[in-house]
């Protein structure tokens, strides 16, 4: 049996687009200031999604059905971890240089490894294990830097800080894609892509007590473009997975790290350092190993099932 996928070239082009509008997505956050709430952020990156998500349902007439849920405890726990992540993961992206950020968030699918094999029983080999030491190997050379800084005071127990954020963001997120494993196999994607944000949006306003700023036009503005791009750049990438499997489209994902970097150095006079660039590699180079793993285990799944039938 072949691939069901026909126009993988599209795919690509897809996902290549939703590495884009996230990578805009997180530049924006950046540009509104570092002075922000992370829960303020939160809110305007998933409210302000879901009017160009339920603008992309309603156009292919899945809108009413998308609404429907057998699982609200799952979407709740989806959402619950989610929104953390997100909280801390947006503290991260404002007091961390964008490249450092992005590439600290490559942790997520390592992690996300070690708990499908904790808490789904999934049988994980030696190969995907050593590639996620290897990748582990490369957030510690990216973070230890930061790490090393919290005795400095200013910005540079910021970035330390912003360097923990990022990497707890990761472990939340890695735990959030395993409750989104859980739900695919009851949920229609558009429903939990819809939950998410409605659920992001509710449970970000718990924060509103605690400070939220009255900002001026442009932070304003520039939490608007990202939350709406958020929501472009997720239809974006469920359109990537409508044209290609998760294989040929997911190393593109690390086309965000050149994007970010190249960003970074005319917007922000963000200079990568060496550490950076060795552990980027490292990590990189572990995520694809796991990636082309997937890929032969799913080839030897299909042929399995076409032998058996």
């Amino acid at each position: 049996m072949g691939s069901v996928f026909e126009n993988p070239m599209r795919g690509i082009a897809f996902k290549v687009a939703s590495v884009v509008t996230f990578v805009a997505m997180q530049t924006f956050i950046k540009l509104a200031g570092t002075g922000i709430q992370p829960g303020q952020v939160t809110f305007c990156r998933s409210f302000f999604a879901l009017f160009p998500i339920m603008a992309y349902l309603a156009y292919r007439g899945q809108l009413r059905s998308s609404f429907y849920t057998s699982n609200p405890i799952g979407h709740l726990k989806r959402g619950t971890l989610g929104i953390i992540s997100m909280g801390l993961g947006f503290y991260g992206l404002i007091h961390l240089p964008l490249p450092e950020a992005i590439a600290l968030g490559y942790a997520t699918p390592l992690v996300a490894v070690v708990f499908a094999a904790l808490f789904l029983g999934e049988t994980v080999r030696i190969y995907r294990w050593t590639a996620v030491i290897i990748g582990l190997v490369g957030v510690s050379i990216v973070s230890w830097p930061k790490l090393t800084l919290f005795r400095e005071g200013g910005v540079q127990t910021e970035q330390a800080i912003g360097a923990v954020t990022v990497l707890l963001a990761s472990v939340l997120g890695g735990m959030a894609m395993i409750q989104v494993r859980k739900l695919v196999e009851e949920e229609k994607t558009s429903t939990i892509v819809l939950y998410f944000s409605i659920t992001a949006s509710v449970m970000s306003l718990v924060t509103l007590p605690f400070g939220w700023d009255i900002l001026e036009f442009e932070p304003q503005l520039f939490l608007i473009a990202a939350g709406f791009c958020g929501g472009v750049a997720q239809i974006l990438l469920t359109e990537s997975y409508r044209h290609a499997d998760v294989s040929t489209v997911a190393p593109f994902e690390y086309t965000s790290i050149v994007l970010g970097g190249v960003i970074a150095y005319f917007l922000f006079e963000e200079v990568p350092t060496s550490s950076m660039l060795l552990g980027t590699a490292v990590i990189v180079a572990a995520g694809i190993f796991i990636i082309y793993r997937e890929h032969r285990l799913e080839l030897q799944r299909r042929s399995a099932r076409d032998l058996s039938a």
